[in-house]
């Protein structure tokens, strides 16, 4: 009978030693717990101390977060089936190559408003183009309308377009006779950005019209003409389009498929287009 109380009483006082060795682990726990997230504090205010006099490491830094933060997005957008908000770009808009043509004067609106509604194609690329054609024009000297004209016969406003013997863009330029010219737009591939094929046609279009010493033999020299006995019509269908430009920007009514009474270029004269450049 003495036997149980006795162990009942080692129960008890293992109990109170499992207890107090607990309390104690824990407590040691608790204390490195608290020097650790101590020292890990300490550490962080160290580094952000420091990164704060260290502008490159504040970019940096920066631009990781951002990353890490784009990346998680993308991946929660993609799993929702989110595919546009996964590969939105905020920033897309300044590449594109249009204005309001709201805000172009009378005369430009007109005529960018008319060229949308002949060539079928967008009013707002349209107009920045007419922005650009009278900006341009100004500083070479040349009649807006004439340069819209080239770009309405070359490529009827379209910045893809490429002819049988490589000119490229709206323009029309043999990109690999003046790829020095766009050097100064970043490469060769800037032919098919409208404003810059716009700018470097305008270069080699009053290159050609000082070359021959009036407009109508700069033009042929501009198509490649200038050592042909015709230029296929080239030469009147431009400026009957300028004529029609003239006409819209003076306020004068004049029909969206008003002929181009010129007749079509031959197949000879479009392979020898911009050859004579070569020379």
């Amino acid at each position: 009978m003495r036997a149980i109380p006795s162990l009942f009483a080692a129960a008890r006082a293992a109990a109170r030693s499992v207890k107090v060795f607990a309390s104690d682990t824990g407590h040691g726990l608790l204390e490195i717990s608290h020097n650790t997230l101590a020292l890990l504090g300490l550490a962080l205010v160290a580094v952000t101390v420091f990164a704060a006099g260290k502008a490159e490491l504040r970019q940096q830094a920066e631009v990781v977060a951002l990353q890490w933060l784009q990346t998680r997005h993308e991946a929660r957008a993609l799993q929702s089936g989110d595919i546009v908000t996964a590969v939105a770009e905020p920033d897309a808009v300044a590449r594109a190559t249009a204005a309001d043509p709201r805000a172009l004067t009378p005369p430009q609106a007109a005529v960018a408003m008319w060229i949308s509604r002949r060539y079928k194609v967008a009013p707002e690329p349209i107009a920045r183009l007419v922005q650009e054609a009278w900006s341009v024009g100004q500083r070479a000297a040349i009649d807006p309308t004439l340069i819209l004209a080239i770009m309405a016969i070359e490529s009827g406003f379209n910045p893809f377009a490429q002819s049988p013997v490589g000119a490229q863009g709206l323009m029309q330029v043999l990109t690999r006779v003046h790829d020095d010219k766009y050097e100064a737009f970043g490469g060769t591939h800037a032919a098919f950005d409208p404003v810059s094929n716009l700018r470097v046609g305008v270069h080699v279009l009053k290159e050609c019209i000082a070359r021959a010493g009036s407009l109508h033999e700069g033009l042929r020299h501009y198509v490649g003409a200038a050592s042909l006995e015709s230029d296929g019509g080239y030469v009147a269908r431009v400026l009957n389009e300028q004529n029609h430009l003239r006409s819209v920007a003076d306020g004068k009514g004049v029909p969206t498929n008003a002929p181009n009474t010129a007749p079509p270029p031959p197949a000879t004269a479009v392979v020898a287009e911009k050859v004579a450049l070569l020379r």
